[in-house]
């Protein structure tokens, strides 16, 4: 099978991250995830982070950093890869249920989707001194 690339942006606003609740008739409906999409042929992962968010969220990325992490979504032919993201704007929930900032710890306790869920327990263990 082959493998569908799909960007994560992690944006971080003083210590905490915004998440976006995926709708209910989708994939992982009901569960929270870090906002992104498809890598389209032909892009790169910048140009996909950088569109997703600006049609997903209404914010403009201002700079996409180095992946952080990846990992494959069970059950499907998405590989999850995540980066740090410096964005600008007000976040508009357009394609998610809702959108919020929440802190590492508050992850902890949050219906997140999978690939989002192994993402977050690796995130805050990088985190913990």
């Amino acid at each position: 099978m082959s493998r569908i690339r799909v960007v994560a942006a992690v944006v971080e606003r003083e210590g905490r991250l915004l998440l976006g609740l995926r709708p209910a008739h989708k994939r992982h409906g009901g569960l929270w995830e870090f906002p992104g999409g498809k890598i389209d042929e032909g892009e790169d992962h910048e140009s996909a982070t950088r569109r997703e968010l600006s049609e997903e969220l209404d914010l403009r990325a201002q700079c996409v950093g180095t992946r952080l992490f990846a990992v494959e979504d069970e059950g499907s032919p998405f590989v999850i890869e995540f980066y740090a993201v410096e964005a600008t704007g007000t976040p508009v929930a357009r394609e998610h249920a809702e959108v919020g900032w929440f802190t590492t710890e508050a992850l902890e306790g949050m219906p997140l989707a999978p690939a989002d869920r192994a993402f977050a327990g690796w995130y805050a263990r990088r985190s913990t001194p």
